[in-house]
């Protein structure tokens, strides 16, 4: 029984040629790298934020878009979580389709080695952390869903949360929000990306610290 079981364990984690090309596409998809790529604007078909699209607007464009405006309380609430619903499915949906073939696998056997020591997380919750850079909700319900199935514990989505939570959504809010500084940096526009991208390891390795030191006893039982 127990060398079924061993070998049963031995196949779910098995990683094939399939497994990493489904790795590779899903990290192509969500990690922006095609995101309005100056001459080879078609790259963007195969960017999530493009996928994603955007609604049309109304009469007036400035002021006016599928929300409306004016909109208060728990009416306004709920037109703006019905907007973010499009975006979240389509992510799941092919974290799905990646997932059925192999790529949390691939992540996981990939990811493990960096994630483990240096957030003390296990690999496949680098999709989750990859998603995140271009979609805060999608991230967020794909962090959601390793909890539920229970590959994570407690102590892994906090550390999880404090990665997402800085800089969350980085890729798209910085080439939408901050395109328009664009034209005053000094420096090469990649560099504030990548010290933003470090800062987020930083931010959750302090954040595993103080788990590991003054909230130890809260995590005593995992």
């Amino acid at each position: 029984m127990q060398k079924n079981t061993s070998a049963q364990v031995n196949d779910e984690w098995h990683v094939g040629p399939g497994a990493w090309i489904a790795l590779i596409v899903v990290l192509l998809v969500f990690s922006g790298i095609f995101f309005k790529i100056e001459g080879m604007a078609w790259l963007g078909a195969f960017d999530f934020t493009t996928l994603g699209g955007g609604f049309g607007t109304m009469k007036t464009p400035e002021s006016n878009t599928f929300l409306g405006s004016g909109g208060v309380s728990a009416k306004a609430g709920f037109l703006f979580a019905l907007s973010l619903v499009p975006t979240v499915m389509l992510a799941l949906g092919l974290l799905e389709i990646f997932t059925h073939y192999g790529a949390i696998r691939a992540a996981h056997k990939l990811l493990t080695p960096l994630l483990r020591p240096l957030l003390g997380i296990p690999g496949y919750t680098g999709l989750a952390l990859i998603t995140d850079l271009q979609s805060t909700d999608a991230g967020a319900a794909l962090t959601k869903e390793l909890y539920d199935s229970k590959k994570v514990t407690r102590k892994d989505i906090v550390i999880m949360g404090a990665w997402q939570y800085s800089g969350a959504g980085l890729i798209n809010n910085y080439f939408s929000i901050g395109s328009a500084m664009f034209a005053s940096f000094t420096i090469p526009i990649i560099i504030p990306l990548l010290l933003m991208f470090v800062l987020k390891f930083v931010g959750a390795g302090m954040v595993r610290l103080a788990l590991n030191t003054i909230y130890k006893k809260d995590f005593a039982d995992e």
